[in-house]
């Protein structure tokens, strides 16, 4: 690693008011490998078709998918300003404070900061949930008639969590290995999956009109609000791409580097998604109605028409099952950064505790026992705090951030920002309406109440200390010191230059 770019980093980091305390033994490979790890779309869409395929059909998955593809590119470009101009493991909390009239920094960054730290915790959650899914899903292939009690599911969303912990607790120096590891096993896999339902499915392929303009509504919605319905499962499955900003602080010559990863990882996620997604419906069959109502689930089902061998069907899960894991791994990784930079700026209840990084680890071991134990489940947090800088920004005319190695032409920026925001407004409220109609008990949707909880908590907590004792992170004298240190390295780049010249001076004089 070049020394120069270690000192940028750290020299930016401590202009944003912090101490580096992490080892920056990141590549751009291996963080990549995380951020895909986490997003996972391939294996998150297709280990909810059972969702989507009743919400739209075929038409949400697919069209769904793309036009969650694009909005969250957009979103993710929006972002990755802010991260090029402020790399902090805070991220959109601090990003919020630094272009925040004065006088709101403290509330806007303490509720910013509260929404993205509940997300985060949120969606250590999902890896177990998705496993334990697809294992109950492959005893039924094999066992028709058996199903797994609740509290079998929940003991292998148990173990599903305690393993991800173990990982990040006590081989944290590893995670690069790990991340670089997830990231070609996930686009082997994708590959190999690929490859071997089409050569096993051809020439039984279903109708391309069945594949790209089939529409399906159970739902009891209006055909509209279905397909909107649909489209959510593209957005869950593109989330998360913020954790490159959260792991910032690990990787060298971050404010280059860490905006190049965040798109990136969409434009991934989001051309694998796709791809993957036709070729299931290609090799489905053609039959919606039985794919849904399988008690294996739609994934498995698929794999098993496609092969039509169990073994071969339970051998290709497999690769979205161990891709799970990494996603889970890297999730609870992203999470435990998280609530240790907010707590690192007085942000949670025991700030102090939560903020510490375990000598010998060398990771917040108090902050990740925390993620790994908080099993709130509400993902739509994250898509709140994506846009709450994003806003914030443009009601200030995208006049805020400084100069930076990463910025959209104005235009474009406006384009994605504007983009982003109404993506964000109308997905936010979609997460909110109960699947199906008319609602009962058991498909309501919960994810009001959980958002209730949440704010009731940081209003508590703003109301007994935070509008007291929070001030929001250090953002005063970052841009001076990063001047500062601008103009140190041209100095050091001209003496240097001078010397090289004297010193080729000198050669030829003595010739």
């Amino acid at each position: 690693m070049p020394p120069g770019r270690q000192l940028d980093s750290e020299a930016q980091l401590r202009a944003l008011g912090h101490k580096g305390e992490f080892q920056r033994n990141f590549s751009l490979l291996s963080m990549l490998g995380l951020a895909f790890a986490i997003l996972n779309t391939w294996t998150a869409l297709a280990s909810s078709l059972g969702i989507a395929l009743p919400s739209g059909g075929s038409t949400s998955v697919i069209w769904g998918l793309l036009t969650a593809g694009i909005c969250n590119l957009a979103i993710a470009a929006s972002l990755a300003e802010f991260l090029s101009a402020y790399p902090t493991a805070g991220g959109q909390y601090h990003w919020v404070a630094v272009i925040t009239p004065k006088p709101w920094v403290p509330l806007a960054s303490w509720i910013t900061g509260w929404i993205n730290v509940s997300g985060w915790i949120a969606l250590t959650t999902a890896g177990g949930l998705l496993a334990s899914q697809l294992i109950s899903g492959l005893i039924s292939l094999f066992h028709q008639n058996s199903t797994l009690q609740p509290y079998q599911v929940w003991l292998i969303y148990v173990a599903w969590t305690l393993i991800a912990f173990c990982i990040n607790a006590f081989f944290n120096s590893f995670l690069p290995y790990i991340n670089r590891a997830a990231f070609i096993w996930s686009i082997g896999g994708f590959a190999i999956i690929c490859i071997t339902v089409l050569a096993c499915a051809s020439p039984n392929f279903a109708s391309a009109e069945f594949v790209f303009t089939n529409f399906i509504n159970e739902t009891g919605w209006p055909d509209g609000i279905a397909w909107l319905l649909g489209l959510l499962q593209g957005s869950f499955a593109i989330t998360g791409y913020d954790a490159v900003a959260h792991m910032i602080e690990e990787i060298p010559n971050a404010s280059v580097e860490g905006p190049k990863i965040m798109i990136y990882c969409v434009m991934i996620g989001t051309v694998t998604g796709f791809l993957f997604l036709m070729i299931l419906l290609f090799v489905s069959g053609g039959d919606a109605e039985a794919i849904i109502s399988s008690t294996s689930g739609p994934l498995i089902q698929i794999l098993y028409n496609a092969t039509n061998s169990r073994a071969g069907a339970a051998c290709l899960l497999m690769f979205p099952l161990v891709c799970i894991l990494f996603a889970e791994v890297a999730i609870m990784t992203t999470s435990s950064r998280m609530t240790y930079a907010f707590a690192r700026d007085g942000g949670l209840p025991w700030s102090p505790f939560f903020a510490k990084v375990h000598p010998r680890l060398g990771q917040p071991l108090n902050a990740l026992i925390l993620a790994a134990g908080l099993t709130i489940l509400f993902v739509v947090a994250l898509g709140v705090s994506y846009a709450i800088p994003i806003a914030i920004n443009v009601c200030r005319g995208r006049k805020m951030l400084p100069q930076r190695a990463f910025a959209l032409p104005n235009a474009v920026g406006w384009a994605v920002n504007l983009l982003g925001l109404a993506y964000t407004i109308v997905t936010t409220v979609l997460f909110l309406f109960p699947p199906e109609l008319p609602v009962t008990t058991s498909n309501m949707n919960y994810c009001v109440v959980a958002f209730g909880i949440i704010l009731f908590i940081s209003t508590f907590q703003w109301v007994v200390d935070g509008r007291k004792n929070f001030t929001g992170p250090r953002t005063d004298m970052g841009l001076e010191l990063l001047e500062a240190m601008k103009s140190h390295e041209q100095v050091e780049a001209e003496t240097r230059h001078a010397k090289f010249a004297g010193d080729e001076l000198g050669l030829h004089t003595g010739k």
